[in-house]
């Protein structure tokens, strides 16, 4: 082991961080592209068993290396006092701390690959636990610290190569099914198996056992899939865990996940969801094992399908959904301490808050009695404000618990807050961002309600340059929402980062048009079949509306957005009657047709297309939503932005976008990413990302700062 690595490594880097702000001077800087990637990046807590500290981690970005990484804090939560317990070359991930609380494990690719870690609380003693041939994408501590799983490759498919040995430098591959590309990989042979090993005290003992042995299945799930699929029994006799059990041309048409119960001492795998169709994830058990909540949606095929939580006395009860009057799909949760309360994000209104559902419906009545007006069933919110809250672990402690979670809004990125579960106060914890945030001047943000076209109140978040002046004109930016299910909450993002374009001088016009959650089921499923019906009138309601402001310069006019909001900016292109002056589309849908063809998961053009181009009668996305058959129209400035390796909008959509652009003559440009996916993550990438798409605003809107 690296010498200087471990000199580096046990030193400790002391950081405490003032919650109270000194005066200071008024703040005078514009932000810029460049600074979106000198904000720290705040990762989710994880709560000491004690309950005296948290450990979470940062992470930072060098623009000029053109990569990040991340470290390690200590938070102490009686002082708000936090600890730097790594500096490292790489990153630290994944952390949790080992039951006993005496160690804290995280991966690090400090031996080579990514293996696991553990170190001493207070940063000393870090070495390797693991050392997986070909690494470990994850792991996790049984509760009595005798066992991991941990998660890692195998590889089951032979290659061309290793069938015909002597063209062993020839580069082809053969399929025999679909989902032979994934987001950004293509299938290699390989699967994400569970496994289980013995642990003592910092170290291995025997061999791992391959839970999955043989199976051509994934778990976790990717693309995005984590350990938040994999959980212990409190007792640690038995390993849930999510695994969509399809292969091939199956896999690509379906979401049908469920939990797999594998018991230690039968070494026997059952299926405990069978009968429930859509995505089953995220098991959690209750801390005296009796019940086992998990995440589901009912509908085979329908990836935003409302997300219920299931609760089913384990192993044998009989599932029930606790959310069925709530009308909101849930993002994460957590048990509490006593196994009495589930504590849960779900999006509401263009946010993302905190709810409680308490099992008991007695105790509920008598502990929400002088909550009028806020109690549902056994649902009552805990907090509230236009921010969006993520990660959350709980805390025990007097006047019924806390929470320790994240917090971000559009202005500024993700801190650490305490949430108090009696009365919804909360206390900042970190501030990793504050210096920064004191130089910049603020845009203002507020959500306004616009009529539809059909009569409905359709949230809207409008976004005001610093130092806006009403009396002034500005020129206005439509942003077009992708997804199509996903909010526009209270996010921050180094790409699409409202507070950007507006420092830039634009007003942003951000309307959570039909389609989306967090404003009831009804809403957000209005997109499927008709997404250019109703959801486009939205856009244009929006815009229409924002537009009788004596403030917003009505010949300076654009619309922007990426995937489902690439599709909008195409189909406004030929449909605006002029009322925009530039558009610009990153990784959007051009021609529904080709794209069923090409995109990898199936099951989401099936369900949202309403079929497939060859049915008859052919569903009416192909023939009256396609943005293609309405570029006779286009007469607009356009900027195209598209990535190679984008599998889920494939490069063709906005090949065949530019083309078509061009061959009619309309102004435009073509921004290509050869290594980036559906996304840009890419320090450098992504400031260059903005210098484009502000560089070509200016051009077309001739916007004055």
């Amino acid at each position: 082991m690296n010498k200087n690595y471990n000199f580096i490594l046990c030193c400790l880097f002391v950081a405490s961080v003032s919650l109270t702000k000194p005066t200071q001077a008024q703040p005078t800087e514009l932000l810029r592209e460049e600074m979106l990637w000198d904000f720290q990046m705040v990762g989710a807590p994880q709560v000491s068993p004690d309950g005296k500290t948290a450990v979470y981690s940062v992470r930072y970005n060098n623009l000029s290396d053109n990569k990040g990484q991340s470290d390690l804090f200590l938070l102490d939560l009686a002082t708000g006092i936090n600890r730097r317990l790594t500096q490292t070359p790489g990153s630290e991930h994944s952390y949790s701390w080992r039951p006993d609380g005496q160690r804290i494990g995280y991966l690090s690719s400090a031996s080579g690959s990514s293996q696991l870690w553990e170190m001493q609380p207070d940063g000393t003693g870090a070495k390797p636990i693991s050392s997986q041939p070909g690494g470990i994408s994850g792991y996790g501590y049984s509760p009595a610290g005798d066992k991991i799983f941990f998660t890692a490759s195998v590889s089951l498919d032979s290659s061309l190569q290793q069938r015909y040995p002597s063209l062993s430098k020839s580069t082809g591959m053969l399929f025999d099914g679909l989902m032979y590309r994934h987001w950004d990989q293509f299938a290699d042979g390989s699967y994400s198996h569970v496994f289980i090993q013995e642990y003592s005290d910092g170290a291995l003992q025997g061999k791992p056992t391959d839970i999955m042995t043989g199976e051509r299945f994934h778990c976790p799930m990717p693309p995005f899939g984590g350990t938040e699929q994999i959980v212990w029994s409190p007792r640690g006799d038995y390993l849930v865990y999510t695994s969509k059990k399809l292969h091939g041309t199956e896999a690509a048409q379906s979401t049908n996940s469920d939990l797999y119960v594998y018991e230690l001492a039968t070494r026997k795998t059952v299926r405990r969801t069978k009968g429930l169709l859509g995505y089953d994830t995220d098991p959690q058990f209750s801390p005296d094992g009796r019940y086992i909540a998990w995440l589901s949606m009912e509908r085979d095929g329908y990836e935003a399908d409302k997300n219920r939580i299931m609760l089913m006395p384990f192993p044998d009860g009989k599932p029930k959904d606790i959310t069925e009057h709530f009308d909101r799909s849930v993002e994460s949760f957590v048990w509490s301490t006593d196994g009495n309360r589930i504590l849960f994000t779900a999006g509401t209104q263009g946010t993302v808050q905190v709810f409680e559902y308490a099992l008991d419906s007695l105790l509920a009545a008598r502990t929400y009695a002088l909550k009028k007006n806020q109690v549902y069933r056994n649902f009552r919110p805990i907090t509230s404000g236009d921010v969006n809250y993520s990660g959350i672990s709980f805390l025990p402690s007097t006047g019924g618990g806390a929470l320790i979670a994240q917090r971000q809004n559009m202005l500024r990125p993700n801190e650490l807050y305490r949430i108090n579960l009696n009365n919804g106060s909360l206390q900042a914890l970190t501030d990793h961002n504050g210096p920064l945030i004191a130089r910049l001047k603020s845009a203002r943000v507020v959500s306004r309600h616009i009529a539809t076209s059909d009569g409905k109140s359709m949230q809207t978040w409008v976004i005001y340059p610093p130092d806006f002046d009403s009396t002034k004109k500005y020129p206005t930016l439509l942003y077009c929402q992708g997804g199509p299910q996903s909010m526009i909450g209270q996010s921050f993002s180094t790409r699409w980062n409202f507070y950007l374009m507006a420092s830039k001088g634009y007003i942003v016009v951000a309307p959570n048009r039909r389609g989306l959650p967090g404003f009831g089921q009804e809403w957000n499923e209005a997109i499927s079949g008709d997404w250019g019906g109703q959801a486009m009138q939205d856009y244009l309601a929006a815009i229409d509306t924002m537009s009788r402001e004596k403030y917003v310069d009505k010949n300076r006019l654009g619309a922007v957005g990426a995937s489902f909001g690439g599709y909008s900016v195409y189909w406004l292109a030929g449909n605006h009657n002029n009322r925009f002056k530039a558009f610009i589309a990153h990784c959007g849908v051009y021609n529904l047709e080709a794209m069923f063809g090409q995109t990898e998961e199936i099951f989401f053009t099936d369900f949202d297309m309403k079929g497939r181009p060859w049915d008859n009668p052919t569903p009416r996305s192909y023939t009256d939503f396609s943005p293609h058959r309405f570029v006779g129209n286009w007469n607009t400035p356009i900027l195209v932005i598209h990535n190679e390796k984008d599998f889920r909008v494939p490069l063709a959509q906005g090949m065949e976008a530019f083309t078509a652009a061009q061959l009619r003559g309309v102004k435009s440009q073509f921004l290509y990413f050869p290594d980036e996916n559906h996304w840009v993550t890419k320090p450098q990438n992504s400031v260059l990302w903005q210098k484009v798409f502000f560089e070509f605003l200016e051009e077309n809107l001739n916007s004055k700062r």
